[in-house]
C-alpha cells in the first residue's frame, strides 16, 4: 500500500493536471459553471427539507436543514467518486494502452475531483450555520481527519471496482443501483433516532453512515464522535484501502489487453 501511495505521489503533477481538466470539462458550456457544485447540494437540501419537514413530518431537530446539508456534501462526494471512478479505466482506455501511463492515477483523480467540490462547499455550510444562529465550533478543526478517512475509504473501493469493471462491465451498473440503496442506509435525510432499534445495526456497522454522522456531529452539533466508532471506521478504511490496492495491482498488467 505504501508503494502505491509513493507511486501516486510520484505522479502528483499529473494527478493535479487531470483533476483541473476534469473539473473544467464537467462545467464547460454551462452558464453557472463551477457554481453548480454548490447549487446542486443546496437544491437537494431544499427539496429534502420541504418533503421531510412539511410533507412527511418527523422531529429532525432544530437545525434539520443544516444536518441534511452536512450529510449531503459527503454523500455527493461518495456517489460521484464511485460512479465516475468505477468507469474511469474503461472511459480512458486510450490512456491505459500507453505503456508509460500509470492506471492507478485515474481512480485517484475521480476521488480527488469530487473531494475538491466537497471542500469548496464547506464555507457555504459555515455561512448557513452562522445565518441560522449556530456558531462554527472548534470541532471543525477535526474535519480534515474525517476527510482523510473518507478519501482512503473511497480510493480503496474505487481502485478495486475500476479494475473489476475492466473485465466485468456490469460492475458500473451494479454500483449505480447500489448507490440508491446506500443513500437511504445513511442518516442524511433522517436522524438516527427514527431508525427502529432492531435495524440500528445497519447504521452502526455501515462505514458510510458512520462517516456521515461524523460530519454532522463535527460541523453542526459541535460534539466529538464516539471514540469507538472512529476507531472502527479507521480500521475499516485502512483494510479497504489495502484490499483496493491489492485488487488493482493484481489486474493491472492485463488492463491494456482487455481495453
Amino acid at each position: 500500500m505504501l508503494g502505491s501511495i509513493q507511486q501516486v505521489w510520484q505522479f502528483r503533477t499529473l494527478v493535479g493536471a487531470l483533476v483541473r481538466r476534469h473539473i473544467a470539462t464537467r462545467y464547460r458550456g454551462s452558464a453557472f459553471g463551477f457554481l453548480w457544485s454548490l447549487l446542486n447540494p443546496l437544491c437537494l437540501m431544499a427539496v429534502y427539507t420541504l418533503v421531510f419537514s412539511y410533507y412527511m413530518r418527523f422531529n429532525g431537530g432544530p437545525h434539520y436543514h443544516l444536518m441534511v446539508f452536512a450529510g449531503l456534501l459527503p454523500w455527493i462526494w461518495t456517489s460521484s467518486s464511485l460512479m465516475e471512478g468505477t468507469a474511469s479505466l474503461v472511459n480512458s482506455g486510450h490512456l491505459i494502452t500507453k505503456s508509460l501511463f500509470p492506471p492507478q492515477v485515474l481512480p485517484v483523480v475521480s476521488v480527488t475531483s469530487a473531494m475538491v467540490h466537497f471542500l469548496l462547499a464547506l464555507p457555504i455550510l459555515a455561512l448557513f450555520s452562522l445565518a441560522a444562529g449556530v456558531s462554527v465550533s472548534w470541532t471543525w478543526l477535526l474535519v480534515p481527519f474525517v476527510v482523510a478517512l473518507q478519501a482512503l475509504f473511497l480510493t480503496g473501493i474505487v481502485l478495486a471496482l475500476s479494475a473489476l469493471n475492466v473485465f466485468f462491465r456490469d460492475v458500473q451498473h451494479l454500483v449505480g443501483n447500489f448507490l440508491t440503496l446506500l443513500f437511504f442506509l445513511c442518516p442524511v435525510v433522517y436522524p438516527v433516532s427514527v431508525v427502529p432499534e432492531k435495524l440500528r445495526f445497519l447504521i452502526t456497522y455501515n462505514p458510510f453512515a458512520a462517516l456521515t454522522q461524523f460530519y454532522q456531529e463535527l460541523l453542526v452539533e459541535g460534539v466529538l464522535p464516539d471514540a469507538g466508532a472512529v476507531a472502527y471506521v479507521a480500521v475499516v478504511c485502512l483494510v479497504v484501502g489495502m484490499v483496493g490496492v491489492r485488487v488493482h495491482g493484481h489486474y493491472q498488467e492485463r488492463f491494456a489487453e482487455a481495453l
